[in-house]
């Protein structure tokens, strides 16, 4: 008896489309995270050693990150965008704002960021906001591209995180104990626990929604 092959979860060639080549920036995009960090640091007259005081992170690791040798994860941007009183949306996405809603069509063009792993080594994932032109909202909603990763810094900040697997098996960490999770697999857990996410055995794709409270 002749087994009927699975259709895959999702349609890949969407999330393609999605996202786009994410290419490496060479300057202060609009979407280059180190660059606002220091902007807005500036902005409120803080010194490097000021933000380090705020935060918890040593002055080097701050000076990396707006230098852009380093790309920060979600888990470090919630923390400074605490400090600098601003958004994790804005922080994140930048996008032109002034909107109560957002739709997001196949193929439309969003801006895309990367993450690297503490030491900026390698590649730990890379994301794009599906709704960065709305003011005011308190969830992010991502589109997460995860890398396979020996690094297993955690990441604990205020909040909560939901993540739904598209594609691929992701290696979740959450305190002591760990899950492998497959398309239509999700988690719901809140971000005071230490947790890490990487792809395992490959590509791994998920969506992913933070409330920052």
């Amino acid at each position: 008896m002749e087994t009927k092959k699975q259709p895959p979860h999702i349609n890949v060639d969407y999330f393609e489309d999605l996202t786009g080549t994410i290419k490496k920036r060479d300057d202060c995009a609009p979407e280059a995270i180190g660059c606002r960090v220091q902007r807005l640091r500036c902005d409120k007259g803080l010194s490097l050693e000021d933000l380090s005081q705020m935060t918890g992170f040593e002055v080097d690791l701050l000076k990396r990150i707006e230098n852009e040798e380093i790309q920060p994860q979600l888990g470090t941007i919630i923390r400074l965008s605490k400090a600098l009183d601003r958004s994790l949306a804005r922080l994140v996405s930048d996008g032109p704002g002034g909107k109560r809603y957002s739709i997001s069509r196949r193929g439309e063009s969003k801006p895309i960021s990367r993450s690297t792993t503490a030491k900026g080594q390698r590649a730990a994932y890379s994301y794009m906001s599906l709704a960065p032109e709305v003011d005011g909202r308190h969830m992010e909603a991502l589109m997460v591209e995860l890398e396979p990763s020996g690094d297993d810094t955690t990441s604990v900040h205020d909040g909560e995180e939901f993540i739904y697997v598209l594609m691929g098996k992701v290696d979740l960490k959450l305190g002591d104990e760990r899950y492998t999770l497959e398309p239509g697999d999700s988690a719901y857990y809140l971000s005071t626990i230490p947790h890490v996410l990487t792809a395992e055995g490959g590509r791994a794709v998920i969506l992913a929604v933070i409330y920052d409270r």
